[in-house]
């Protein structure tokens, strides 16, 4: 999952960085004023937003504003010190889609961006599914059939990106982006490389990696199914 975090506080965004990598295994972007956050979601895809309302450049409702007028439904959880009733009444019917007030403990704050994610793509249940492959949210796992898939950290966390998005096309770039910005040591070929690796631990399984030309990769159900 790849996040933007607009907050405007160094040591804060430093420490949310840090801490939703490490316990969440969630790709984090972050902008410190509201102008240049505008621009990132204008050009690239993100699975969610947790954004600050008091911003230099353009504030937190400027940013909301922006994104639903041009028909952006990225979910939005605001994150700020500004606590009173009619702030977050307001702040919801401008379009955010959850509010949490600082300070806040770094569990809950997980827990609302999963829920948010999954009520986006229409899932309610931890589990994502693409055919007999699983994957449990909660117990960061992928089974085919039951059984479990053993995965390499990086060839997990393609796959992960993958069946978060099945059905769709993901191009070798924006899997970079969500799941390794920040690793020098992966480039494009080496997404080639997981890629071709998950497709030999998928044969026969009954989902397949479909490259679709000029869009990418795609996770999908094959008509073949294995044993």
């Amino acid at each position: 999952m790849r996040i933007l975090l607009v907050e405007d506080e160094p040591e804060l965004a430093r420490w949310l960085t840090k801490t939703l990598s490490r316990h969440a295994g969630i790709v984090v972007d972050w902008a410190d004023d509201g102008v240049l956050a505008d621009r990132r979601l204008a050009t690239e895809d993100f699975d969610a937003v947790v954004l600050d309302l008091g911003l230099p450049g353009l504030d937190g409702h400027g940013v909301i504003a922006r994104m639903r007028q041009r028909d952006d439904r990225t979910p939005v959880l605001v994150l700020t010190a500004r606590d009173s009733l009619a702030e977050r009444v307001d702040t919801l019917h401008e379009g955010a889609d959850d509010f949490l007030p600082k300070p806040f403990m770094i569990e809950e704050l997980q827990a609302r961006l999963l829920a948010l994610v999954r009520r986006a793509r229409g899932k309610g249940h931890p589990r994502l599914a693409c055919g007999p492959l699983q994957f449990d949210t909660a117990s960061q796992r992928f089974t085919v059939r039951g059984e479990p898939l053993a995965l390499s950290p990086r060839e997990h966390a393609v796959l992960r990106a993958l069946i978060q998005r099945s059905g769709e096309p993901l191009s070798k770039q924006q899997i970079l982006d969500r799941v390794f910005a920040g690793d020098a040591d992966v480039n494009l070929e080496a997404i080639e490389v997981y890629v071709h690796r998950l497709r030999r631990k998928l044969a026969g399984s009954g989902v397949q990696i479909a490259t679709l030309r000029g869009l990418g990769y795609c996770l999908e159900a094959s008509d073949l199914d294995g044993p």
